[in-house]
């Protein structure tokens, strides 16, 4: 067997199964977290002869947040046509049962895996399901103590845009790749706010050089002809003004090059990521009760309602959206000839 990567050996520690409690494997994880942070976000974080010890605390929380959104993702689902008409979850995420089927096809991913001659034997995948979940409301009839009222408020749940990534012939497999996404992300944001510091940089210096300009062009018009005909305090002025919005460009820039040119500029940038990892990803478990027609049933209804356990991810304030596990077997993955058919229809 292949040596696990780092990359791997951290994933399945954290989204594998429950922490072994040994602190031994406690403290390997930990060390092998940093390092793989250091990785993706910055190699040059090596040269600080204590970058380990300024990271470790970052690092354990983010090991903390991690191993609680592991616990949020459900079971696989089946995602299979007889299904629809059986699994809430399936029924809610699709509007019919033809498009359960569509969904695989449309996966290139999917296809791969079930097209490659090694997995010619397996006959079912597991792969990671993503969707836009959208809330809106709409009015529309309901039945009320007995009597048809029209034109009534109720929040219409829909879901859109799926995505099925991922594939793998073990259900684990696909588990931790909702780990090993949501550990790039974190180095993702990471690496981004190096990369603005490197820009801030950039900008004051470029308006630094602007200022200096116009300052001396403005002590050559002092000093020169013009000085002859405007006023020399007007102008002393326009200078004064000048100097002390240099100096405070001067001292941001000086500010943010130190931050971006030492590595404790670097460390900074990764610990503060690390250190408040909900701010950037969550995944939470939602309960949701939805009639056959995707309407919010509220739990004091005596109306029929299906309940739904989802998984929700919101990725800083940008992304919401529901994923989820889910099983798929070969023989519902429809032929390309059925997809081409079907595109055509829109053309």
């Amino acid at each position: 067997m292949a040596e696990l990567s780092l990359f791997d050996r951290v994933v399945g520690a954290l989204f594998g199964g429950p922490p072994s409690g040994e602190a031994q494997a406690e403290r390997q994880l930990v060390a092998d977290m940093i390092e793989m942070i250091v990785d993706a976000v910055e190699p040059r974080v090596r040269l600080h002869a204590r970058y380990k010890d300024k990271l470790e605390g970052g690092v354990r929380t983010t090991i903390a947040h991690l191993r609680t959104l592991g616990k949020a993702v459900q079971p696989p689902l089946l995602l299979t046509r007889a299904n629809w008409s059986q699994d809430p979850c399936v029924n809610a995420f699709f509007a019919t049962a033809d498009d359960v089927r569509a969904c695989q096809g449309r996966s290139k991913e999917l296809r791969a895996f079930f097209d490659d001659p090694a997995n010619g034997g397996v006959d079912t995948a597991y792969g990671l399901l993503g969707m836009k979940k959208e809330e809106r409301t709409i009015f529309a009839p309901r039945l009320e103590d007995g009597v048809l009222k029209q034109d009534v408020a109720q929040i219409s749940v829909s879901f859109s845009d799926h995505r099925l990534i991922a594939p793998s012939a073990e259900p684990m497999q696909t588990r931790l790749e909702v780990g090993r996404r949501i550990i790039r992300l974190l180095a993702q944001v990471a690496l981004r706010r190096i990369v603005a510091l490197d820009e801030k940089a950039v900008d004051l210096a470029q308006h630094k050089g602007f200022l200096g300009a116009r300052l001396r062009i403005l002590q050559l018009a002092r000093d020169g002809m013009e000085g002859l005909v405007d006023d020399p305090a007007t102008i002393d002025e326009q200078i004064k003004s000048l100097e002390r919005e240099l100096k405070s460009t001067v001292d941001d820039y000086i500010e943010a090059k130190a931050s971006l040119a030492t590595l404790d500029g670097y460390i900074g940038e990764i610990v503060k990521v690390l250190s408040q990892p909900a701010e950037h990803v969550q995944l939470a478990p939602n309960t949701l009760r939805l009639n056959r027609m995707g309407i919010k049933v509220d739990a004091a209804s005596e109306d029929s309602a299906n309940v739904l356990t989802l998984t929700e991810i919101t990725i800083g304030d940008r992304v919401h959206g529901v994923i989820a596990l889910v099983e798929c077997p070969r023989a519902e993955m429809p032929p390309k000839e059925d997809l081409i058919a079907n595109a055509e229809r829109y053309l």
